[in-house]
């Protein structure tokens, strides 16, 4: 079988490409894609051959392929596969901007909730980031969270931490629009990080400080600001790719002795099994959003920006690559093409 998938064929080229598929294996599940996610900030690393773009110490070779987030039909289960059948809605976790995907049961999730629109359950991967990060900040109702960043990851890491009881919710972003967006989805505060009063705004909201944090930009400069607006014993999850190693911050006096935590908070860095209080499963995460999204406590339709043609993959993602405003909640809808 044959079907259409993006493929970065070489550094800042997308190209939609026919491709075989490979034979069903028990283990797995053959889902026609209904939408997928574009990750901007890791599709952008990859698709321009940032050299930090894994976490292992290696080379990866082109031709790479996007998206890790999707939703679709089942067609067809393996042998081993007894609890989801052909017909059901499912999300994906680590597929691929793909009309059809081969994925591993583990990897999926039922939709319940006939309402949840499929495009709403394609970012059911992604949004486990910016979910796994709060989690491990162990905020406690009434305590303040501070974010660094609005991309994709920043907005969801908003609306979570509104419904985390977080108190103030604090964003931060130098781009206006976004910090616009933050405020619409759960933000009380919405701050720019150059001026030159930053800091002591954020502390005159705070009573002192943040109590907890989710950084997202993974710039130096933004790790820094955010340890600067810190509450004392303050916990920072850094939930942004870290991917610029030249980092020159004064662990001393901004870390050792206001006693704050740096927590990882890589989405890989989350049990396989078993989820505990700030360590949840991949599945588990994925469960919490449906259920959201299910109960209207989640408010998905009013941030999706736009939803591209998989046809158009090559000047989307120069866009992606030259355009600094790009969209950040954007989708491919796969029903576009045979």
């Amino acid at each position: 079988m044959k079907t259409k998938q993006i493929v970065f064929t070489k550094p800042y080229t997308a190209e939609l490409l026919e491709v075989d598929l490979p034979e069903l294996q028990p283990d797995e599940i053959l889902v026609e894609t209904a939408f997928s996610a574009i990750s901007c900030g890791t599709e952008k690393a990859n698709i321009s051959n940032n050299p930090n773009v894994g976490l292992e110490n290696r080379e990866y070779p082109f031709p790479r392929y996007g998206g890790y987030s999707s939703s679709g039909i089942v067609l067809k289960t393996g042998s081993d596969v007894l609890d989801i059948i052909p017909g059901d809605r499912v999300t994906m976790c680590w597929s691929c901007h793909k009309k059809h995907n081969i994925i591993s049961r583990k990897d999926v999730v039922k939709i319940q909730d006939n309402d949840i629109s499929l495009s709403d359950a394609a970012f059911c991967n992604i949004i486990t980031f910016p979910m796994a990060a709060i989690r491990k900040t162990k905020i406690e109702l009434g305590e303040s969270m501070l974010i660094m960043g609005l991309g994709i990851l920043g907005l969801f890491a908003v609306q979570l931490a509104y419904l985390s009881g977080a108190t103030p919710v604090i964003a931060v972003d130098p781009i206006a629009e976004r910090r616009e967006k933050a405020l619409k989805f759960g933000a009380d505060y919405a701050f720019d990080p150059y001026d030159s009063d930053f800091i002591q705004k954020v502390k005159a909201v705070t009573n002192g400080g943040a109590n907890t944090a989710i950084e997202v930009t993974g710039l130096g400069i933004g790790l820094e600001q955010c340890l600067d607006c810190m509450a004392k014993f303050g916990r920072v999850a850094l939930l942004g790719c870290t991917r610029d190693k030249n980092f020159s911050i004064d662990y001393y006096r901004k870390v050792h002795g206001p006693g704050i935590s740096l927590i990882g908070a890589h989405t890989l860095a989350r049990p396989q099994y078993n989820s505990s209080p700030g360590y949840f499963t991949q599945e588990d995460d994925v469960k919490t959003y449906l259920n959201l999204l299910s109960l209207k406590r989640f408010n998905m339709n009013e941030m999706v920006e736009t939803v591209y043609s998989p046809i158009d993959c090559s000047e989307i993602y120069n866009q992606l690559i030259n355009n600094s405003n790009f969209p950040n909640v954007v989708l491919f809808d796969w029903s576009t093409i045979d």
